[in-house]
């Protein structure tokens, strides 16, 4: 929807001529790049988020038994989501190509259709080298940096309202999870726009189509209009809240049972 809104009119009309025209299956297409492009950024997103953390302390100056602020804390996630980036460009780039091959056939942009990651991996390389599959990476920075400090403000300033004063580590399953779901909201409120021209510089770039964060913007105004930037936006809110409420639950419990194993230690 994001790359070809003018095929859809909604949400509905879209599942419903996906499931017609490709099957089941064909919702699921790029389901294997979008594994390891969601493990990859989660997995250096948190682990460069605790370097991060203590880079923000030494800059500020912050004791290390005194907890970072709500702002101290959104700016670590922030600057780690500048490395998560690095990690998450390759593979989205596949899963954007993936999942648009239907319509970039139907549409006559290309010929020949690729199904698998390896035909489109080796497509990629013979067409467009290594730094291929680094197309959009100037974008998903724009996207990334900003997103990710509302990403992880908004989960902060929603774990103080329910903690009420008391420690946020005592917080039980369900207020992280409403946490990490309004987080899930904040983040693609402010990125979504960017990410839309992301998926077009990713998919369309091959074609000779605008390649810059700045020419895709104006391309895409001028013959589209501002809404088309925000085409696909329920879709994702409907995948962004539950998935980002699992996200942050899965990661404050394993934290605590990786900190109860090094004490115990």
């Amino acid at each position: 929807m994001q790359t070809f809104p003018n095929l859809y009119k909604g949400l509905t009309d879209c599942f419903l001529k996906t499931y017609n025209q490709v099957g089941f299956r064909g919702l699921y297409r790029g389901t294997s790049p979008a594994l390891l492009a969601y493990v990859a950024q989660s997995s250096v997103l948190f682990m460069c988020y605790g370097f991060c953390q203590q880079f923000v302390r030494k800059v500020a100056r912050v004791d290390q038994s005194t907890q970072l602020n709500d702002f101290q804390i959104a700016t670590a996630g922030s600057l780690a989501s500048a490395f998560a980036s690095l990690a998450l460009c390759p593979t989205e780039l596949v899963k954007c190509r993936l999942q648009t091959m239907h319509e970039m056939k139907i549409s006559g942009k290309i010929a020949q259709s690729y199904n698998t990651i390896w035909s489109m991996v080796k497509s990629i390389l013979m067409k467009e080298g290594l730094l291929g599959f680094y197309r959009g990476l100037p974008t998903t920075l724009v996207q990334e940096i900003p997103g990710y400090f509302f990403f992880f403000g908004g989960y902060e300033l929603s774990r103080s309202f329910f903690a009420s004063g008391k420690p946020k580590d005592e917080l039980g399953p369900v207020p992280l999870m409403l946490s990490g779901g309004f987080a899930g909201i904040c983040l693609w409120l402010i990125i979504f726009p960017v990410d839309c021209i992301k998926s077009r510089i990713q998919v369309l770039s091959i074609f000779g189509q605008p390649a810059g964060l700045i020419p895709t913007f104006v391309s895409v105004v001028r013959n589209e209009g501002i809404l088309a930037l925000y085409s696909g936006m329920k879709a994702t809110m409907i995948r962004a809240i539950p998935s980002n409420a699992a996200l942050f639950l899965a990661y404050e419990y394993s934290r605590k049972a990786m900190m109860s194993m090094v004490e115990e230690y």
